[in-house]
């Protein structure tokens, strides 16, 4: 046992390990600065030191007597806690909605777009309802005998490679017919689609392949099958699909192509206009890389007076969707917020200037 004169020399002595105490407790403190808030870290020990925030220094009142600051120091515990703090949720639909406002869409078309940012999953979609494919449905014939085949524990034939090759590539009409008819028209392509997670595609009757009916939600389903990872098709065969589309004829270097970055897309377009009516249906889905990020986009339009109307819209409807998860969205939604407000701010004071008249 001590004596009291050790004691006493004990107390009266600084300790030399205190500094070295205080800057590892200084050390300790983290900037979280979100839009939700500020993290804060509460690290209390021997030293009998209090909160350490990264707002600031705390206030008097934190190491008060009596305050749970004192209380915690007074006990000699060493404790470290984090308070976690809610990131804020982002609407990117209600983003689209806003980009989607500089678009310019005849009266007599409809158009929707849906975006997927691969890495966070994160998507947008604007517009509902069903299209035509078109051609666009050549990506989902080509993966259905992709699907097939390996079901089947077999590769595709050398004359099943040809037709997938130009009814891709060259989007050969004959081709597609042709490994239509192999998949069992609509009843293979159905099977294979409810396998793929599409809820909103139905394969056309007979050969009118180019009539199935599909959403840009759906269209987005399908390229995550042949861009991801967590699909029902092989590894192989992802890579052989994505191959081809990403060696599209040089004609149809058009739609969802038009933000990427140079030559860094794989897509596949779909054109035909309509007998009964002379318009238009444009549709454009792929993989696009944007500022050296991978997106994948499927945007749909009907009702265009001619071709080139219509690639222009799936065009400018995929810049706004890619927008969405860029700076360029961002600005967007924060101008429109700033006018809404002003708005908002010049009816009020209309208001008040009639009540006092």
């Amino acid at each position: 046992m001590e004596s009291s004169r050790a004691a006493r020399s004990h107390r009266s002595r600084p300790s030399r390990k205190r500094p070295l105490l205080y800057a590892a407790l200084a050390s300790v403190a983290i900037v979280g600065a979100t839009a939700a808030g500020t993290v804060y870290v509460k690290a209390q020990a021997h030293s009998g030191t209090g909160v350490i925030s990264s707002a600031g220094a705390p206030s008097d009142s934190s190491t008060a007597p009596g305050s749970a600051a004192a209380s915690a120091s007074a006990s000699g515990k060493g404790e470290a806690s984090v308070e976690p703090v809610t990131e804020p949720t982002v609407d990117h639909d209600a983003l689209l909605a806003v980009a989607m406002k500089t678009v310019s869409v005849a009266d007599t078309a409809e158009v929707s777009v849906a975006v997927v940012d691969p890495d966070s999953g994160a998507s947008a979609g604007y517009g509902d309802g069903a299209f035509d494919t078109a051609s666009i449905v050549k990506v989902d014939i080509l993966a259905t005998l992709l699907l097939q085949a390996q079901d089947e524990g077999r590769h595709l034939t050398a004359q099943e490679k040809s037709y997938a090759t130009v009814m891709i590539e060259n989007s050969d009409n004959d081709a597609a017919s042709a490994l239509w008819r192999g998949i069992g028209e609509a009843d293979g392509l159905d099977a294979a689609n409810e396998r793929f997670g599409l809820t909103g595609t139905e394969g056309a009757e007979g050969a009118l392949w180019g009539l199935t009916q599909t959403t840009a939600a759906d269209q987005l389903t399908l390229l995550q099958q042949v861009f991801g990872t967590d699909s029902e098709l092989s590894e192989a065969s992802r890579t052989y699909l994505r191959g081809l589309m990403g060696q599209i004829a040089a004609d149809q270097h058009w739609g969802v192509s038009a933000v990427a970055d140079g030559s860094a897309w794989a897509l596949k377009n779909g054109w035909m206009p309509r007998s009964a009516t002379g318009l238009w249906v444009i549709n454009s889905i792929g993989r696009v890389t944007v500022d050296g990020h991978d997106y994948l986009v499927a945007a749909l339009s009907k009702g265009n007076t001619t071709k080139a109307r219509g690639i222009s819209l799936v065009e400018a409807a995929t810049k706004a969707a890619v927008s969405v998860f860029t700076a360029d969205g961002a600005s967007a939604s924060a101008s429109s917020s700033a006018s809404s407000a002003a708005s908002a701010s010049s009816a009020s004071s209309a208001s008040s200037a009639s009540s006092a008249q």
